[in-house]
């Protein structure tokens, strides 16, 4: 097999702008207000707490309902809010800075999350957390009654008690319902290995802007599966190749990629997993599959190369 030439991590990994408009809220007309004397702005505005009460939220990149969809949000998710208009509201994500629009009828003020309209719950009260890629939430705890929603992993609940029923443990919220106890755990109760959790999402779609259990793209597996593990990255795949960790030097032929190190094409990330079978693989969001796939990493690479280019990057995240 013929060696190829030796790759240099960081020689095309890019930068990161400190005033990118993904992550700070910039228009000519209106301005975040921690960026007065930074920027040039009409007006400048100082956001207004708001929680996530839906299941999952699209960011958009304008008001148009026909723009794409840039990231998701979910239930429980802390936003600011900067602006309403037309039926929409600019927002920053407090966890990873992604500012976008959202629906209004998506987050709330203070009041809090509610999954039923006669209860709700204050944001800083949430106790634990959604850690199967898809959960039910049902009126009662009981699971032949139809559930109220469909959840993801990362979802942020706040549970009350506990209720047992023919054996099964249901946690009763409350933002109202009750959710199989096994499907969740202690907000801050982070498991250390981030690529079990990428494992742990194998099959779910690809999903362009996805950011959930339902349908995930590149990056936001890569975000998703590190914030369960209580690390904050940032969302899109140019954002990560710029900060995560250290870059590294692959080696001649990727032998010196350890499991969880990161390979970056442009607009594209993979999560090395190790070897399997004494083959190492990849895990990654694939375009190609339209699923979370693990396989072979020179195969990815063959393969991508064929279509597009080699890897421009590798980086090692803290703690590999």
């Amino acid at each position: 097999m013929k060696v190829p030439d030796r790759v240099l991590s960081g020689s095309q990994l890019p930068e990161i702008d400190p005033f990118d408009p993904r992550l700070n809220v910039i228009r000519p007309d209106l301005a975040d207000a921690r960026l007065q004397n930074k920027v040039e702005a009409e007006t400048y505005v100082t956001g207004e707490p708001a929680t996530v009460i839906t299941p999952v939220v699209d960011i958009k990149g304008s008001t148009d309902p026909d723009s794409n969809t840039t990231h998701q949000l979910l239930l429980g998710e802390k936003v600011m809010v900067y602006e309403e208009a037309k039926e929409k509201k600019w927002i920053q994500s407090t966890s990873d800075s992604y500012v976008g629009y959202v629906s209004s009828d998506t987050i709330k003020a203070a009041e809090g999350i509610s999954l039923s309209s006669s209860q709700s719950s204050a944001p800083d009260a949430v106790s634990h957390i959604v850690c199967v890629p898809v959960t039910f939430c049902y009126p009662n705890a009981e699971l032949r009654n139809p559930p109220i929603c469909s959840l993801s992993i990362g979802s942020r609940v706040t549970v009350s008690t506990y209720e047992s029923v023919r054996g099964i443990k249901y946690a009763l919220l409350e933002e109202g319902g009750a959710i199989i106890d096994k499907h969740l755990r202690e907000i801050e109760d982070y498991p250390s290995d981030f690529v079990k959790v990428c494992e742990l999402l194998i099959n779910v779609p690809y999903l362009w802007g996805g950011a959930s259990g339902f349908g995930i793209d590149c990056s936001s597996l890569v975000q998703l599966s590190m914030r369960m593990c209580g690390r904050q990255v940032l969302r899109d795949s140019d954002m990560q190749a710029a900060t995560i960790g250290m870059e590294i030097d692959a080696g001649n032929n990727y032998q010196e990629l350890l499991r969880g190190d990161l390979i970056f094409w442009r607009g594209h990330v993979a999560v090395h997993q190790g070897d399997i079978e004494g083959v190492a693989h990849i895990i990654h969001a694939s375009g190609h599959t339209m699923n979370v796939a693990s396989e072979p990493l020179h195969q990815a690479i063959e393969r991508i190369d064929y279509l597009y280019e080699k890897p421009i990057g590798f980086r090692r995240p803290d703690g590999l």
